[in-house]
């Protein structure tokens, strides 16, 4: 599944979701519970509810969210710093990002198209200096073999 990182249009990509599965329209109205029109006029919504994109999710066995943390990893404003965010912070914090397969084509994608240095890349999406090596030393290999 390609889409693009910067601009989410969960609706597109359920609908090109649906359509590699193949899954029938019967089976998705009976499991949103909704009509047909109701699914297509999703299909053409840029964002829908999280209580329906988990339905989404759980229909079509993919996680539509992971696109939203994608999102989040790269464009994300930089954090406060670690005491004053430790002291204000209620909900559970993750001491590690997730980069996916399609975060890591992004960036080494900047890089290679000459869009981006890797201090440019470095600096702005907050990648670790020995990750961004090891994405090139590891990505950039396969890809010339």
């Amino acid at each position: 599944m390609s889409y693009n990182v910067k601009k989410i249009h969960i609706g597109k990509l359920i609908h090109q979701k649906v359509n590699e599965k193949g899954i029938d329209m019967y089976r998705i109205e009976k499991f949103l519970k909704c009509s047909e029109e109701e699914i297509f006029s999703m299909y053409q919504k840029p964002s829908i509810d999280t209580e329906i994109l988990l339905r989404w999710s759980k229909l079509l066995k993919y996680d539509f969210f992971r696109i939203y943390v994608q999102h989040i990893i790269l464009f994300s404003p930089s954090e406060k710093s670690k005491t004053e965010a430790q002291e204000t912070q209620k909900l559970p914090s993750y001491r590690k990002n997730v980069y996916t397969k399609e975060i890591i084509n992004f960036v080494l994608e900047l890089l290679n198209s000459g869009l981006k240095t890797k201090t440019e890349i470095t600096e702005e999406y907050k990648i670790p200096k020995t990750t961004l090596y090891k994405w090139i030393e590891k990505y950039n290999s396969r890809n010339s073999e």
